[in-house]
């Protein structure tokens, strides 16, 4: 407990059963003040079920989860205080515009008079529906229900959000917008987290991002950790990939990368190699002179650009259960 007293949001040990199926499997993991978390995973990992805990609307089996330090299952009244809640998708109701729908939600949170009016103005105003105020919700595009949903959360202006995949479905410009929203909620020193299957939005917008498949958590990290290249020799020396291209074809190369002992072939097409060698730029400089000098015609060398996608696909083996 004394990591959940500082953390904004915590799960320890967390197992909810559903039958003979664990949806998710003694899973923990915190979130700070003012941090961004990014769960991502495959469908059915668990990730849904582990906000909906959080969100006090599942009750785990057996483990855990707090709030800005309050038990999701003995002070559940006090955890929705401090949380806003978005799923991924939220029912709507007939005949009723934005401004009443904000309106009904800061009722439900107790705002009352100037504070409710206030609360409506400020949560408009930031997700930039203000002149969309008297718009039935019917009629509302994909993104502007999305940006609706998030003011849903934020109208009680709580510590924490909880945000189930905001960007699925998003137009570019859109998926923009809210990317912005979410940096400027952390600048407020709000606690976020996210899931979401664009993985190259969250590398933009996460100080950390969890790995979950089949219930159980594979990685955490900052995104620069899990991006990181870098391994280690036995003698400790560095190295990391690199992809050297050809503009003839590949063969004769291979056969010389293959007589070296100080780089190590992990791939090739007809025009390119993929390899692994020294993290050291004299290194690097000195084997692509000796490349260049083997007359094998070069017109492209440099280190193998990593994305979070490429972490996802090496972590996970696509299991659903």
């Amino acid at each position: 407990m004394s990591q959940a007293a500082q953390a904004m949001i915590q799960l320890d040990r967390v197992t909810p059963a559903f039958g003979n199926t664990l949806a998710v499997d003694d899973v923990s993991f915190h979130v700070d003040a003012g941090e961004v978390l990014g769960f991502i995973g495959p469908n059915g990992a668990g990730k849904t079920t582990s906000m909906r805990i959080l969100s006090t609307l599942d009750t785990p089996t057996s483990g855990e989860a707090w709030v800005d330090g309050f038990s999701v299952i003995d002070d559940p009244d006090r955890v929705r205080k401090r949380m806003g809640w978005m799923p991924d998708g939220f029912g709507t109701y007939p005949n009723i515009n934005c401004e009443e729908y904000l309106d009904f939600f800061a009722r439900s949170y107790g705002l009352r008079g100037k504070n409710r009016i206030r609360a409506i103005k400020n949560v408009m105003g930031f997700t930039q529906l203000n002149q969309l105020s008297k718009k039935p919700i019917s009629g509302l595009s994909k993104g502007m229900k999305q940006r609706l949903c998030l003011g849903r959360a934020l109208i009680h202006n709580p510590k924490v959000l909880i945000l189930d995949e905001p960007a699925a479905g998003l137009d570019p410009r859109a998926r923009i917008e809210l990317r912005e929203m979410i940096l400027e909620l952390a600048a407020e020193g709000k606690s976020l987290l996210i899931s979401s299957h664009i993985l190259s939005e969250l590398a933009e917008v996460c100080d950390r991002v969890a790995i979950i498949e089949k219930g159980k958590l594979l990685a955490i990290g900052s995104v620069e950790s899990l991006l990181q290249k870098d391994a280690v020799h036995s003698d400790g020396e560095e190295i990391t990939q690199f992809e050297v291209k050809f503009i003839s074809e590949s063969s004769e190369a291979i056969q010389w990368f293959n007589s070296r002992s100080d780089v190590e072939l992990v791939s090739s097409t007809t025009d390119s190699i993929l390899f692994n060698g020294a993290a050291c730029q004299k290194k690097q400089s000195e084997f692509l002179a000796e490349l260049i000098n083997s007359k094998i015609e070069v017109y492209e060398f440099g280190e193998k650009q990593t994305s979070l996608e490429d972490v996802f696909l090496s972590v996970t083996r696509g299991e659903v259960q």
